[in-house]
């Protein structure tokens, strides 16, 4: 039975379950539970399972070294769920101690599996949210990688950083201004829109994009912040028309 055809309750049971089952592995050594966790076919069995995880690095240090070297293992599998778990799990340790679980990024960035590349992208969305300087000074070393899709990972997994704090991320972006790409391109855009409705953000991007060189980018970012704030008109501070009004009134070069 899959997780959601469960009650709450028992659902909440399980979730109890697999964390015991895990904590007993990692005391012992046996890894049994683990394995079968984060390799199941339900997405939310393997979320229970990296949550677990992450819990228990927190609240027992007596075994963050014993999760890291699991951890490590666990990542050289040839199953993909797998590895992308370990990720998701490294992800909620770098919420809080980013260093410790670098190499899992650093790695994961060039699985051969789409599956543990887009665990990266949300985990930098989940790290960098919460702690950013490390996160965002790692994703920096990667945004003129030779590998495109590198490159369109790294810009789409900082973009939640932005939403609250676009001053953080606008930098970075910054250097993609000139990315030849299409497709990273199109991701730059889309971030900076995505950066750019809620209360406060639009003036931090528009001061930011003044003094960008790529008039031609900048045309087809504020394009996209007017779109943004239609199709999130439930959600952005302005109205399409306000924010239109915004650009026009402090960057009018670019449209």
């Amino acid at each position: 039975m899959a997780f959601y055809d469960l009650s709450k309750q028992e659902r909440a049971e399980l979730v109890s379950e697999i964390g015991k089952r895990i904590f007993d592995d990692l005391q012992t050594s046996r890894f049994n539970a683990l394995h079968s966790y984060f390799a199941d076919d339900d997405t939310y069995i393997r979320k229970s399972a990296y949550l677990s995880v992450g819990r228990i690095y927190t609240t027992h240090s007596t075994l963050q070294i014993k999760i890291i070297e699991t951890l490590k293992t666990l990542s050289a599998e040839d199953n993909f769920k797998i590895r992308q778990t370990v990720i998701n799990a490294a992800g909620e340790i770098g919420k809080h101690e980013f260093e410790n679980v670098q190499e899992f990024f650093d790695k994961g960035l060039f699985d051969i599996h789409h599956s543990p590349r887009n665990a990266v992208i949300g985990s930098i969305k989940k790290m960098g949210e919460v702690n950013p300087l490390p996160v965002l000074a790692w994703a920096k070393k990667y945004l003129h990688h030779p590998d495109k899709e590198i490159r369109r990972e790294i810009c789409h997994g900082i973009e939640l950083r932005g939403r609250k704090h676009p001053a953080d991320i606008l930098p970075l972006l910054r250097e993609l201004q000139f990315d030849k790409t299409r497709r990273v391109r199109s991701t730059l855009v889309h971030v900076i829109g995505q950066v750019a409705y809620k209360k406060g953000c639009i003036e931090t991007v528009v001061s930011h994009l003044k003094d960008w060189e790529n008039k031609e980018l900048v045309t087809e970012a504020l394009k996209e912040i007017i779109d943004v704030h239609r199709r999130y008109r439930d959600f952005a501070a302005m109205s399409q028309k306000q924010a239109e009004k915004y650009l026009l009134e402090n960057i009018p070069e670019g449209l």
